[in-house]
């Protein structure tokens, strides 16, 4: 359906768009199969790669797919905006409307140029993001915690070692108290992969880096990639918790695994399997990559759930189509029964879709204090 539905939207600006440019059929007609190709990418990446999350190809080529991608789907955008302004405008004139020319090159170089643009936003390194969570009851200990929220990193042939290293840098330089990684670090099998998660074995923190899994490495050989990722000093929580100390203060930090797991014959989500033991009264920082479930969480007993998974919306106004699959959440902090939801915009996002539009990656920084 996704497919289709793309074909439809590639169709809409080719009929729409290209075709009534005045220039010879042969031109048009070649410039149609371009933008019908390349707008079907992941459809293509996945029967010959087997997957459209991984396409093993040229950094530099997927830049220009996703440049051109997006122009199709901000022609697409303007398109329709041309065309209902056209239908009220022959209305009240009451006769055919033609669109001049120039009017249709100037939408092209505002497309293309747009698309530019977001394709830049969203292989950028992140630029950090300060937020300050307020938690009820947090020990006195604990106030002004930093921790540091890395999630949907989608390590790819778009976001290689050399994009991995700066990021980490950048983390590192923020001295945080903990670092937690909520999933989807990876497009890819651990051998093509291996390159460009390397760089994660030199995250620090005083308390250690924890990740659990996103989606994604279920998609790629879940169980390899958590051996992986303890390889590189990252700690993996599956559906358990560990126990922060300052003094007699304590903080859980407890995660689950996704809720995808089930399709791969594995666990999945057992919250009260991951707060089963957790020292009575110390507050609960969940990290959960989905933000869907995140009310049976504030149920159960969270103080703060960190997610990721929904990119933000990636362009201002998809955010709402996103937060209708998400049970609302999308992007940003919410109260949620009195449990604190933070969902990361994210710090990179899916190759396949490698656009950003007023939703700008970020690298957190969370700061907690007592309610």
């Amino acid at each position: 359906m996704f497919h289709f539905f793309k074909a439809l939207l590639c169709l809409y600006v080719v009929v729409r768009f290209l075709w009534p440019m005045p220039w010879p059929r042969w031109i048009r007609a070649l410039i149609a199969v371009i933008l019908m190709v390349v707008f079907q990418h992941s459809l293509i990446s996945r029967v010959v790669f087997g997957t459209m999350f991984s396409p093993e190809v040229p950094r530099a080529v997927m830049i220009g797919v996703n440049w051109l991608a997006g122009f199709i789907l901000f022609i697409a955008i303007l398109q329709v905006v041309v065309d209902i302004l056209s239908l009220v405008t022959a209305a009240i004139r009451r006769r055919r409307i033609r669109v001049p020319v120039l009017l249709r090159y100037g939408i092209g170089v505002v497309a293309l140029s747009t698309a530019a643009f977001a394709v830049s936003q969203a292989i950028r390194v992140p630029p950090v993001k300060q937020v300050e969570i307020r938690i009820k009851d947090l020990p006195a200990e604990f106030d002004g915690y930093r921790l540091i929220q890395l999630t949907d990193l989608h390590l790819s042939r778009l976001f290689e070692a050399p994009w991995a290293e700066e990021t980490v840098a950048l983390a590192n330089a923020q001295n945080a108290d903990l670092i937690v990684l909520t999933g989807d670090l990876i497009d890819g099998t651990l051998q093509a992969r291996e390159k460009d998660i390397a760089p994660l074995g030199e995250l620090r923190a005083k308390d250690g880096v924890f990740t659990i899994p996103g989606n994604h490495e279920y998609y790629f050989g879940h169980d390899d990639w958590m051996r992986q990722y303890e390889i590189l000093g990252l700690a993996t929580i599956s559906n358990g918790h560990i126990v922060l100390a300052r003094g007699n203060a304590k903080l859980t930090v407890a995660g689950v695994n996704d809720i995808n797991a089930t399709r791969f014959g594995l666990e999945g989500p057992d919250l009260a399997k991951a707060l089963s033991g957790a020292p009575v009264g110390a507050p609960v920082i969940l990290l959960d990559h989905q933000p869907r479930n995140a009310r049976q969480s504030a149920a159960a007993g969270a103080d703060l759930q960190l997610s990721g998974h929904t990119h933000g919306g990636m362009i201002m106004g998809f955010d709402r189509i996103v937060a209708r699959f998400n049970n609302g959440f999308v992007s940003g902090l919410y109260d949620v029964d009195g449990m604190q939801l933070y969902v990361n915009n994210g710090t990179a996002l899916w190759i396949g879709f490698a656009l950003r539009l007023g939703v700008p990656s970020e690298l957190t920084v969370i700061t907690l204090k007592p309610a």
